[in-house]
């Protein structure tokens, strides 16, 4: 049949067997082609191809629910739920997002999702709401199994073989996290894949789960007559397929880790589109970790399931051996024991996207702050020129954490004060730190750079008068550009970088009671951040605070320079201020 004319699951129900092959053959290549122009999210698509067609051959949504753990998997179920053009017509490749997403489709994307181990708490909710209501209806959720590490699953699992009513769980088991997976569970699934399922000792079998184990996971008959034989399943059933992360496309399959998700690419080469040699602060970060481990047995750098994304491709993490740990997806371990080994005089550093650190709120403070032990903490993709899906925002990771007592949180602006700062958090011994890299272009600045943080002071780059501009991390060049405007208007402001966004430098600010006018700047959410807490202390002083910063909302797909006029961000914007 043509792609084209499929406008919902009901349009593919009454094919057979081999028009379903074909079928999932033609969306293959539709993928790879739009794949190798646009990017995303590359293996877990190609690898759940298969079993998201014969998930909505067998089950009927919406009135069945299906919910995606993450959903870096979803690209094929959006092409059968009336979004084909988005993926067949290059006009419109980015009229959908790379999540499920209710904006887009209310009745077949029931939540925006993109954080890790959550269907099967969220699917339990509505297996809940539906046996309260009465109503009868098939309940799945999707869960692959890098995603079966996070604490949530577990306790979802947990809980959901108790309700005694529908409820399937689909575990895509492609052997794989982002990168390799780890912990004991996968012990389980290996002897569960070996065993095609027989093995005595299964994981879900001791949660309370009807088992049913689908050994080529990537064959549509097998597939499909697994679904049924669980379609209004009386009970909690788990369903495990073994799959192939990137089936279908040779360069993917091969690579695994490198295709999770990928910029444009030559689908028969996999070399990317656009070749990008200039530094990184990734590289900058993982170099700098691997260098101060050859001169110091105790540092430890700590991930939770995203190694390449701070900088430790498998080259570097061969080369830290067992001083590198990645937990998984699993980010109150990390956090927690990151405390531990700071307690034991390590020195560890846990380095983790902005947006999946907040997992770990209550560790940060019950775990490390309130304990006091000196671990240091490295977020990567905060601000606005971060990652701008509504799941994955870096904007709040300045309230959230610079709010915890006792957590020093640093914001340097050049390569020249990132590596101060991590030098400084990685030998503090006084309590935890934070540094937020920046993101972006790397910025060089010369002069002198502290190398110890222990007293708020912040670096006035420029001093004038009546106007000031504190403008932290990576919106330092914003201010400098700001005051340049102001000067062509014949002011002179001072221009401050704060470097603290968890400490106030007293005397400094005390040093502008008097200007006519404070401007702050921060890459990060405004409310609970460094403005507020710099216009509280010079609440009762000549000075008028304008606090600008980024939105206390959930954009998404936003672009940077649009964000940014939208907040008042630009240098004639803020120059137009004074």
């Amino acid at each position: 049949m043509n792609i084209n004319d499929i406008k919902s699951p009901a349009d593919i129900k009454h094919l057979t067997l081999a028009e379903l092959d074909d079928l999932a053959a033609d969306l293959r290549t539709v993928l790879v082609t739009r794949l190798a122009a646009k990017g995303g999210h590359v293996g877990p698509n190609l690898g759940f191809l298969e079993a998201t067609v014969a998930l909505h051959y067998v089950f009927d949504a919406p009135a069945d629910k299906l919910v995606f753990d993450v959903s870096h998997q979803t690209y094929v179920h959006k092409m059968l739920t009336g979004r084909m053009e988005a993926f067949t017509n290059p006009a419109k490749y980015g009229s959908v997002t790379g999540y499920t997403n209710p904006a887009e489709s209310p009745d077949y994307d029931l939540f925006s999702l993109g954080h890790t181990s959550t269907s099967v708490s969220l699917a339990s909710g509505l297996a809940k709401a539906r046996d309260l209501a009465g109503e009868k209806y098939n309940v799945v959720a999707v869960i692959g199994d890098g995603s079966l590490s996070g604490g949530e699953a577990f306790e979802g699992l947990d809980f959901a073989s108790t309700l005694g009513s529908n409820f399937i769980v689909v575990v895509n088991d492609n052997q794989m996290s982002i990168a390799e997976n780890h912990g004991s569970l996968y012990e389980n699934l290996a002897l569960l894949r070996r065993t095609k399922g027989a093995a005595e000792e299964n994981y879900f079998k001791t949660l309370g789960y009807r088992y049913l184990y689908v050994d080529n996971g990537n064959d549509l008959g097998e597939l499909i007559a697994a679904f049924r034989m669980v379609q209004d399943a009386d009970g909690p059933v788990v369903v495990h397929l073994n799959t192939c992360k990137g089936y279908g496309l040779p360069v993917a399959e091969q690579q695994k880790e490198r295709f999770h998700y990928s910029g444009a690419f030559n689908a028969a080469t996999g070399a990317p589109a656009v070749t990008d040699e200039a530094d990184d602060y990734t590289d900058i970060f993982a170099k700098h970790i691997l260098a101060r481990m050859k001169t110091d047995p105790k540092v430890v750098a700590i991930t939770a399931g995203v190694p390449g994304a701070v900088g430790f491709v498998p080259a570097r993490r061969a080369e830290a051996g067992d001083r590198f740990v990645d937990v998984g997806i699993a980010e109150e371990q990390a956090t927690a024991m990151a405390s531990g080994l700071a307690k034991c005089g390590f020195k560890p550093v846990v380095a983790e996207p902005a947006t999946f650190l907040q997992r770990a709120y209550d560790q940060l403070s019950q775990d490390v702050a309130i304990n006091g032990n000196p671990a240091a903490f490295v977020t990567f993709y905060g601000g606005v020129w971060g990652m701008n899906d509504e799941t994955h925002l870096g904007f709040f990771d300045v309230p959230m954490i610079s709010n915890i007592p006792g957590i020093l949180f640093l914001a340097p602006t050049c390569r020249q004060e990132y590596l101060a700062m991590l030098d400084y958090a990685l030998d503090r011994q006084d309590g935890p730190t934070l540094v937020r890299t920046p993101t972006g272009a790397v910025v060089e600045r010369e002069g002198d750079f502290d190398i110890d943080y222990s007293t708020a002071g912040y670096e006035v780059v420029e001093q004038g008068a009546e106007v000031a501009i504190i403008a932290a991390g990576d919106f330092l060049p914003l201010g400098l550009e700001a005051a340049a405007a102001m000067k062509a208007k014949g002011l002179q402001p001072t221009v401050i970088n704060p470097r603290y966004m968890s400490k106030l430098d007293e005397a400094t600010l005390d040093t502008l009671r008097d200007y006519r006018l404070v401007i702050t700047l921060e890459d990060n959410a405004v409310d609970g951040g460094l403005g507020q807490k710099i216009a509280a202390y010079l609440g009762s002083a000549r000075a008028d605070v304008k606090c600008l910063g980024l939105p206390k909302a959930f954009p998404n797909r936003y672009k940077a320079s649009a964000l940014l006029e939208q907040q008042g961000l630009t240098p004639e914007a803020i120059a137009a201020l004074a």
